[in-house]
């Protein structure tokens, strides 16, 4: 045995501190892996989809509806700002409303259904074309009786009140319906004169 050596002992430095042991990291579901991944890359591109004046009145909109200002819509949320309009939908409704949210409905998943919805329509050019189809000359603009005929008699034929609700931000002018204005309020565009103001 006496080849063997005893190991000295270690020097500790008084000067240096000890290093830290790390903890073993906690390892968390797979179904909360997956939605933290999900929610990831929700937040990464959902500001990109809007302007900054459209996050704000998001935002605006948002804090209206968070009735208690804790940063999440929840039922009780959707039941106060209900009544406040002098309607109380049963709870069943607002759940519904409430599981269009993959998760909790804070602000950023409040963005990313907005952008869901105004996604889910077509491209602006397909929107433009379709209204070009009915203007034989090229012009820009249908005459307004002429679309109001197509919108009550073409299609899913709309209301009188339904064609009263859209002539009210329709861009409208003696007669003229601009069609190329009206895709840009629909895909949540704004008009130049906006945008420089």
């Amino acid at each position: 045995m006496s080849g063997l050596k005893k190991a000295a002992p270690a020097k500790v430095d008084p000067k240096k501190p000890e290093p830290k042991k790390e903890e073993p990291k906690k390892e968390e579901p797979a179904a909360e892996k997956s939605e933290q991944k999900r929610s990831q890359r929700a937040t990464s591109n959902v500001f990109a989809m809007f302007r900054p004046n459209q996050v704000q009145e998001f935002k605006e909109a948002f804090t209206m509806i968070d009735q208690n200002r804790d940063g999440v819509i929840d039922l009780e949320d959707l039941k106060d700002m209900y009544s406040n309009l002098g309607r109380i939908p049963p709870d069943s409704e607002l759940n519904e409303m409430l599981k269009e949210a993959p998760g909790t409905l804070n602000f950023t998943t409040f963005l990313n259904l907005f952008g869901e919805k105004m996604g889910g329509t077509d491209p602006e050019n397909t929107i433009v074309d379709a209204f070009a189809m009915f203007d034989d000359d090229g012009k820009g603009w249908l005459p307004e009786e002429y679309v109001k005929d197509l919108l009550e008699n073409m299609g899913d034929n709309f209301t009188k009140d339904e064609i009263k609700q859209t002539w009210k931000e329709a861009p409208i002018e003696k007669g003229k319906f601009d069609y190329k204005s009206f895709t840009g309020l629909i895909k949540g565009k704004q008009s130049e004169e906006e945008i420089a103001a």
